[in-house]
C-alpha cells in the first residue's frame, strides 16, 4: 500500500493515498506496524506530513560508487554511519530554513528504508523481512559545519542536524510494492534543473547488507528510518559549487515512491 500521514482539521491520520496527487486518503486506524484496519472513510489531505515520525534517523555516508568518486574519497570497507537528530524532520512541501550561521547548504537525494520491527544480528538473507517500506528523503547538509574543524565540525552529525534538514515523503510504499530496492531510479532537481540522476544499483552496500551490518552492532528499532546514501551530483562536488539559497525549490524523486518537494527560506 501507499501510506500517507496527513492533517485533516485538528486530526493527524494515517491513510492510503486515494489519488496520485495525494489530495485525499482512505483512513487507516490502529498500529501501522501491527494491528490496523483500513476504513471506508475518505478524508481530504489538508496538509501532507512526513509519512512517519522516526524512532531514529540513521544515515549512511559515501554509499554510492560514483558519489565516492566525485568527492575523491576511497570507498569505505564498512558502512559509514551517522545520525540526524529528531529536530531535522520536515514535511513534504515544508520549508527548509536557511540557517544564519552557514552559507554552504547542500541537497542529497536518498532512498529511505522504514524498519518494521526490531532487528538485531540479522543476516542479509533475512534483512528485508524486517523492512516495513520505503520513502524518499533529502539529507540536507551544512557542508562547512560537516567538514570544517574550526567550526567544531569534522563531524557529520553537527552539519546534518540543523532544524528541518530531513524532509521525508511524500508517502511510504510498503515493501510488497517495491520488488527490489536496489533497482530504483533516483534524482534531485533544483529549480527544475536535474542535479542528481542515478540508480540505487550503484550502492556500495545494498539495503540487505546495510541492515546486516548495522544490526550487528545495534538494535534497529521499529519505526527507525535508514537513509541509504546519495548518488553523484551534490552541490559540494560541482565546479563551481552549488549551494541552496532562499527561494530555491528542491525535489527528490525515487522511482515507485514519488516526488518530495521542498522550498528554501
Amino acid at each position: 500500500m501507499h501510506l500517507v500521514r496527513f492533517r485533516c482539521g485538528k486530526d493527524i491520520c494515517h491513510g492510503i493515498a486515494h489519488d496520485p496527487q495525494l489530495t485525499a486518503a482512505r483512513v487507516v486506524v490502529g498500529d501501522i506496524f501491527g494491528d490496523y484496519s483500513i476504513t471506508d472513510d475518505i478524508l481530504p489531505v489538508e496538509q501532507l506530513l512526513a509519512p512517519i515520525v522516526p524512532t531514529d534517523i540513521l544515515c549512511i555516508g559515501l554509499n554510492y560508487q560514483a558519489h565516492a568518486a566525485e568527492t575523491g574519497s576511497t570507498p569505505p570497507e564498512n558502512p559509514m554511519l551517522f545520525i540526524k537528530s529528531s529536530n531535522t524532520l520536515n514535511n513534504p512541501g515544508g520549508v527548509i530554513p536557511m540557517p544564519r550561521r552557514t552559507h554552504m547548504v547542500d541537497y542529497e537525494a536518498e532512498l529511505a528504508v522504514v524498519i518494521g520491527k526490531d532487528c538485531k544480528d540479522v543476516s542479509a538473507d533475512d534483512a528485508l523481512d524486517y523492512v516495513f517500506g520505503y520513502t524518499a528523503a533529502n539529507d540536507v547538509s551544512a557542508r562547512d559545519w560537516q567538514k570544517d574543524k574550526k567550526l567544531g565540525g569534522g563531524q557529520f552529525a553537527r552539519g546534518k542536524s540543523f532544524d528541518g534538514f530531513c524532509p521525508l515523503g511524500p508517502q511510504i510504499c510498503t515493501k510488497d510494492e517495491i520488488e527490489n530496492p536496489n533497482a530504483l531510479g533516483i534524482r534531485c532537481t533544483l529549480n527544475g534543473e536535474v542535479m542528481q540522476d542515478g540508480n540505487t544499483s550503484d550502492m556500495i552496500f545494498d539495503v540487505p547488507a546495510l541492515i546486516e551490518s548495522l544490526s550487528g552492532t545495534m538494535t534497529l528499532r521499529q519505526g527507525s528510518v535508514l537513509l541509504t546514501g546519495t548518488p553523484p551530483g551534490v552541490g559540494m562536488a560541482r565546479d563551481p559549487q552549488v549551494w541552496l539559497k532562499a527561494g530555491d525549490e528542491v525535489a527528490v524523486e525515487v522511482e515507485g515512491i514519488g516526488r518530495l518537494v521542498n522550498t528554501v527560506r
